[in-house]
């Protein structure tokens, strides 16, 4: 059993202040006791998507080695849930989440595979791929906490990555998000359950919260929250930057899973 939380931010684009509030927040979740924090997705930067792209840095840049080094100096499994990664595609970044162990080593990085290419309404039109190169892995990272499997925001609609991901050894799903208020109002809690209750797992789904500085993705929904394998929420973030906190029992997935055992039923 391990204390995990889910860390809830408002990022902008000013970079300094934005990875201040996470260190802030992720220090606090280590002195609580929490074992593994996650931070929402575009932790480091939400602003204008050309000044995300002409920023972006490398995996061995500034943004990551702070996460590392916070990583090393509470001893705890970290996951940066994402942050604008350079590439090779001139115009275009990956949006990326890195996992650290308690040594500050990198553990595994997965890019985010589905894009938020949108038009709900006047108020959610974007285009994430004009600025962003989708990922092509599905990524498991082996930690000191068990195996944790690794998604970002959209992709959180398709279910056949998580079902992959358990299929690979998944016990604990991560969402780091920055869910717009117009989808999340809807589809947010229902969503972050639903995988939690289809693949018997947990799910940690630490999210972007109010107004950002950003062109595309006026104000997000927050909500931060921890699922158990049932679908149960044992954990959500109040408005505002924060985190929510819960205490995970791996046995917890195997009751579930003996009671239920959804992947022998399987016929497709």
């Amino acid at each position: 059993m391990f204390l995990a939380a889910a860390v809830q931010l408002t990022s902008t684009s000013d970079e300094a202040a934005s990875l201040d509030r996470a260190e802030a927040l992720v220090r606090r979740a280590a002195d609580l006791g929490a074992a593994l924090v996650v931070t929402p997705e575009n932790t480091n930067f939400l602003g204008p998507h050309t000044d995300k792209v002409a920023r972006a840095q490398t995996l061995d840049g500034p943004v990551v080695a702070r996460f590392a080094g916070l990583a090393e100096a509470l001893g705890i499994t970290l996951v940066l849930g994402s942050f604008n990664e350079r590439s090779d595609v001139p115009g275009k970044c990956h949006n990326t989440s890195v996992v650290f162990g308690p040594d500050g080593r990198i553990l595994a990085t997965y890019r985010k595979l589905h894009l938020f290419d949108v038009d709900v309404s006047d108020e959610v039109r974007f285009r994430e791929s004009d600025t962003v190169v989708p990922g092509q892995d599905v990524v498991v990272a082996d930690t000191p906490v068990g195996p944790l499997g690794l998604s970002i925001c959209y992709d959180l609609r398709f279910p056949e990555l998580y079902r992959a991901l358990t299929d690979r050894g998944a016990r604990v799903l991560l969402v780091p998000s920055a869910f717009t208020q117009h989808t999340g109002k809807d589809h947010w809690d229902v969503l972050v359950r639903a995988r939690a209750i289809e693949n018997q797992a947990f799910v940690i789904a630490p999210g972007q919260f109010g107004e950002h500085d950003d062109a595309g993705l006026r104000r997000s929904w927050g909500h931060s929250m921890i699922v158990d394998p049932w679908g149960h929420v044992v954990a959500m973030a109040s408005d505002g930057p924060g985190i929510a906190l819960a205490s995970l029992d791996p046995s917890h997935v195997d009751r579930v899973r003996r009671a239920i055992p959804v992947s022998s039923h399987r016929r497709l």
